[in-house]
């Protein structure tokens, strides 16, 4: 049994985040990761491009600056990918190469010396009163188990609070339904430009197939994304609705579905569109994305209320002002609340801190929020900038041998700002 000073489960952005911080802080850090690569939805369910992190701020003479809400690590992380990829880190704001993604944090965490486990799976906690002390893990030669005085979930699905016994919320409120789960594709042989010239057209027939019932998916409309392959578009248009995406039945029925719903956008553009002529079904994401399940309750519960005030925490380790984006869950529709330019709310280290277990942060899309106020924070850029709040304050945890409640704002904040954080 191996013992390390903090332990992140999930290699998305929030664990690479934690993972960084902490070990930016002299921690002996381990990250364990499910699948082979690190990047989580942006590799294993091929979520792109970022979602916007910044906002428009209008200058005295009159120009517009872009002021980024997302630093820190994670502009550190696009600032090597800029250099692979040859992007301007300030025009290209929102496209990445998932490939390069998956170099750059190997990268990353060798350069940091965090260890990284691969294909592996935390299945169980051991606690001593309201700590843990150790995760039990499934890999490839059978369980082991791993010491930390300090530990991160960042495993999107709050897997590791709940295995701890943590409170939690599942979905909204009044009926615990999730937003819906999305399997994003990608169709070769098809130029952005002539997709562009038929979207109109394509967008009044699929709305015409839907009402004859020769469409079953619930989707609103078609929503596709430029990749950064030439002639190779992003598809973000599958919609499983009333499935629960911490049942694994349900999970696996919605993988199945979203493949039929692939094909039957395909088959939809193929056959009408002069666009669509030599298209290609490319490839789908090796999982179905997963917008919300478990939202571990914490510390502090952030609102949608605190996100429409624009609330400025004492506490806050966090920004942001991505549009509160809700999908619908029960079917056609989704609702956007959008921020005015040049505003941004900000999020509180209270909701990273697990409110049941003394040594356990919380990063990511299952923080401590509302079904609502989740709706906004869950992209990738925000995820990585509460991760590397809950890395830093890991650390702290274990060199201090605290309570992650009774952490030094002041410290915390002190540290993050010193690696160019905003909030």
């Amino acid at each position: 049994m191996k013992k390390y000073d903090v332990i992140v489960v999930g290699g998305g952005f929030a664990g690479v985040g934690a993972a960084l911080a902490a070990a930016k802080q002299k921690q002996n850090v381990l990250l364990i990761e499910q699948s082979g690569a690190l990047g989580g939805a942006a590799n294993n369910a091929l979520v792109m491009p970022y979602m916007p992190y910044y906002t428009n701020v209008l200058k005295e003479d009159g120009t517009v600056e872009r002021k980024f809400l997302s630093r820190g690590i994670f502009e550190e992380i696009n600032q090597e990918l800029a250099k692979i990829e040859k992007l301007n880190v300030i025009k290209d704001f929102a496209n990445f190469d998932a490939e390069h993604l998956k170099i750059v944090l190997d990268r990353f965490m060798k350069k940091y010396e965090v260890d990284v486990l691969f294909h592996t799976t935390v299945c169980d906690v051991i606690k001593q009163d309201k700590r843990i002390t150790a995760v039990e893990v499934i890999t490839v030669s059978g369980k082991m188990v791993f010491e930390a005085d300090s530990f991160v979930d960042s495993t999107g699905d709050g897997n590791l609070a709940a295995f701890a016994g943590c409170e939690f919320q599942l979905g909204r409120l009044k009926d615990n339904l999730c937003q819906p789960m999305t399997l994003c594709f990608r169709v070769s042989n098809v130029s952005y430009e002539d997709f562009t010239a038929e979207k109109q057209e394509i967008l009044k027939l699929y709305k015409q197939y839907k009402e004859e019932g020769k469409i079953k998916n619930p989707r609103e409309n078609v929503l596709v994304f430029k990749s950064m392959i030439d002639n190779v578009l992003h598809f973000n248009s599958t919609r499983i609705v009333k499935m629960n995406p911490i049942d694994p039945f349900d999970l696996s029925k919605a993988e199945i579905e979203a493949r039929e719903q692939m094909l039957e956008l395909f088959t939809f553009l193929k056959n009408n569109f002069a666009s669509f002529k030599n298209a290609q079904l490319a490839y789908s994401a090796p999982s179905i994305g997963v917008r919300e399940s478990r939202k571990i309750v914490g510390e502090y519960v952030l609102t949608v209320d605190d996100l429409l005030s624009l609330k400025k925490f004492d506490d806050a380790i966090a920004a942001g002002n991505y549009d509160i984006d809700i999908h619908n869950p029960e079917g056609t529709g989704t609702h956007h609340h959008y921020f005015p330019a040049g505003v941004y709310y900000t999020i509180p280290y209270g909701s990273l801190v697990a409110k049941d277990v003394e040594n356990l942060l919380i990063a990511g899309r299952c923080i401590s929020c509302t079904h609502e106020a989740q709706a906004s924070i869950r992209i990738m850029p925000i995820c990585c900038t509460t991760g590397e709040a809950a890395g830093v304050a890991a650390a702290l945890v274990s060199k201090n041998k605290i309570e992650a409640k009774n952490v030094d704002i002041g410290e915390l904040q002190g540290i993050l700002k010193e690696n160019n954080v905003f909030f």
